[in-house]
């Protein structure tokens, strides 16, 4: 097959003027290197295309691929990540991962939640914050756990996000309304361990290929998987396969939610045990980082002795099931598609 490439290439936006942490979830050049060298083990021809406003440009040029392996996560809104899949829904071109429905809903963490509540999965309470004069009504018991309500890669998070005093929590509120622009997330915090779990697969072919214990080290920001114990982790952060209870536990709430949420081809389940040991569901991420010694997916796989190109291979297969004969791409009707 020829297989498009769409990522947010880090460097790209630096170089635009964007800080450090408003880029931290876009990829490395080695990300795309590592995913490239996959794609053509599996005798695939790999095709860079960049972010959406480059496939926005090729898809004016009429070019068309078999299937796409986005990993973009675009920029704006809360629908950022939803932009890549809905342009290439509208062109008929498969994709790996996620639909935008899921992937808009599953970035807005609170709308996330409340479907997580309504199915009966655990998820810790919670209230969203939209303006200053919402802080005066948060009415949860401390201590409690404050983020940005759209935003991955621990950005916002840091060792001041657990709140134990109502007089933290206008500071910390204000200051994530100032910095993200957007809502935020207050859910009751959770002092037990930390865990994410690995799906590959859509649907009833969705499995679990491990679960990945988070274990802060001395030195890192305590508590709480913030975004400076994710950038350094390799110096902040071990991680541990769990091969106790906990793993079976967080394995069957993390299918049900995956397999509830529509996500598809590969992702990740975010968990953290609370005061009773129980583990609750933090947040679902469909779109998770793909670095091959970085991101918390591919070091999970690397333990359970799945090799990166592997994982990337059982992506591809996973999203080809999807493929049908007759819309492997848009129609070739020789009209141009943008104006």
């Amino acid at each position: 097959m020829k297989i498009g490439l769409c990522y947010d290439l880090r460097d790209d936006y630096l170089e635009e003027g964007f800080g450090e942490e408003e880029t931290a979830e876009f990829d490395r050049p080695d990300t795309i290197k590592a995913i490239e060298s996959a794609i053509k083990n599996h005798g695939h021809e790999p095709v860079r295309i960049g972010h959406v406003r480059s496939l926005v440009g090729r898809l004016c040029a009429q070019e068309n691929w078999d299937l796409v392996f986005n990993i973009a996560e675009g920029m704006y809104g809360t629908a950022r990540e939803a932009q890549v899949p809905a342009l290439l829904d509208a062109y008929q071109i498969p994709y790996t991962f996620s639909d935008g429905v899921t992937l808009s809903v599953t970035l807005h963490k609170a709308m996330t939640k409340r479907i997580l509540r309504d199915a009966g999965l655990p998820t810790p309470d919670f209230t969203v914050v939209y303006a200053d004069n919402d802080i005066g009504s948060v009415d949860l018991p401390f201590p409690i756990f404050a983020k940005p309500l759209a935003e991955g890669t621990g950005k916002g998070i840091d060792a001041l996000s657990k709140i134990d005093h109502p007089d933290d929590l206008r500071r910390v509120c204000v200051d994530l309304l100032e910095r993200f622009h957007q809502p935020v997330l207050v859910e009751t915090f959770l002092p037990g361990r930390e865990v994410t779990v690995g799906i590959v697969g859509t649907g009833p072919k969705a499995r679990a290929i491990g679960t990945l214990e988070v274990v802060l080290k001395p030195g890192a920001e305590h508590q709480v998987y913030s975004y400076i114990n994710k950038e350094r982790c390799e110096q902040l952060v071990e991680y541990r396969l769990c091969t106790d209870q906990l793993d079976h536990e967080a394995r069957e709430i993390s299918l049900a939610a995956w397999r509830l949420l529509e996500c598809r081809d590969a992702g990740r389940v975010d968990l953290r045990a609370d005061t009773n040991g129980k583990l609750q569901i933090l947040e679902i991420n469909p779109l998770a980082g793909l670095h091959p010694e970085h991101s918390d997916l591919p070091i999970l796989a690397t333990l359970t002795g799945m090799q990166y190109t592997d994982l990337i291979g059982q992506i591809i297969e996973s999203a080809a099931d999807r493929i049908l004969p007759g819309v492997k791409g848009r129609p070739s009707s020789g009209a141009k598609p943008c104006g």
